[in-house]
């Protein structure tokens, strides 16, 4: 990385350096550190006469340590890549000491995709991504990420197990459990038979009943049913079974509704007076910060007419 001043570094003697032009009476003007503004100076004199260099190439490293997300200077250094044909392996090593401290910055996940795209190899990326995830679970690029690798290297095999590991290590993880329904239903040529659909119905439930408040597990259950063509009527004895055992959750109680909902709707007759008693339950003690939703659901199952 560049430590020193370009303008007293001989190697930047003949470049005259191009200021930021924020117009004659700028109103708020950002306010850059000196170190940063001098190292743009100098990248905008180099990039007006698209110079391709090593010295650029070291410019842009210097750039990105000070502000991750110019994409711009990604960009640039995108283009120094093929320009000076480096060698991308020690390009990926940059990136894992930068994504150590910045791993929630897109553009180092998006530059990481470009590089492996050109060496056509992702075999480091795995091993990469799960550190990322280990740092922060929810870290929403390197789940994203992941389903790139998976899809583009055919990296399937073990992920269901390894995304089963992150959800039974915390339950409420959003981005694992979409990563498992990506797993599940996205890859090419899976075989979407009945056991396959009642291993995640099950898995589902199990989850359910660990942890009755969390809304993935919900959310999964019923995007799989809805996923497959499966009513919801089907979960009527699951949801009686946790009714028995006072089990008050919202999610609950709101996948109640839709049982009554359909089956008003394939039966063609009035919706059934206990689904509009949720709806009341749900807006006065279960889930008070959407009552006005549950008002307005319950003014739909109203105009539900035979």
């Amino acid at each position: 990385m560049q430590s020193n001043s370009y303008a007293n570094n001989p190697e930047w003697a003949d470049v005259q350096p191009i200021p930021q032009d924020d117009g004659e009476n700028p109103l708020v003007p950002i306010a850059y550190s000196r170190e940063y503004s001098e190292a743009m100076d100098y990248f905008r004199a180099v990039a007006r006469v698209n110079e391709k260099s090593q010295r650029v190439f070291e410019l842009t490293a210097h750039i990105i340590d000070m502000n991750p997300a110019h994409y711009t200077i990604w960009q640039y250094r995108q283009s120094l890549l093929d320009a000076l044909k480096l060698d991308l392996n020690t390009e990926l090593d940059f990136i894992d000491v930068l994504a150590e401290e910045k791993s929630k910055n897109y553009q180092i996940w998006h530059h990481r995709q470009v590089v492996v795209e050109k060496l056509g190899n992702g075999s480091r990326e795995i091993a990469f991504i799960n550190k990322a995830i280990e740092d922060d679970s929810k870290n929403y690029h390197a789940w994203s990420y992941r389903q790139w690798v998976v899809q583009a290297f055919n990296l399937w095999d073990d992920e269901l197990s390894y995304v089963e590991d992150n959800i039974r290590i915390d339950i409420r993880n959003n981005s694992a459990w979409n990563h498992r329904y990506f797993v599940v239903f996205s890859r090419p040529n899976a075989n979407i038979d009945d056991s396959t659909v009642q291993r995640e119905v099950e898995f589902s439930k199990r989850m359910i009943k660990i942890a009755p408040n969390n809304g993935s597990s919900w959310n999964y259950l019923l995007g799989v049913l809805r996923k497959c063509g499966q009513s919801v009527e089907t979960l009527e004895p699951f949801l009686d079974e946790l009714s028995k055992e006072n089990i008050q959750s919202p999610h609950l109680l709101s996948t109640k509704i839709l049982v009554y909902e359909h089956a008003a709707q394939k039966q063609k007759r009035s919706i059934n007076d206990e689904a509009l008693k949720l709806c009341d339950e749900l807006a006065l003690r279960y889930d008070t910060i959407r009552s006005k939703y549950w008002g307005y659901r319950k003014s739909q199952l109203q105009a539900i007419s035979v």
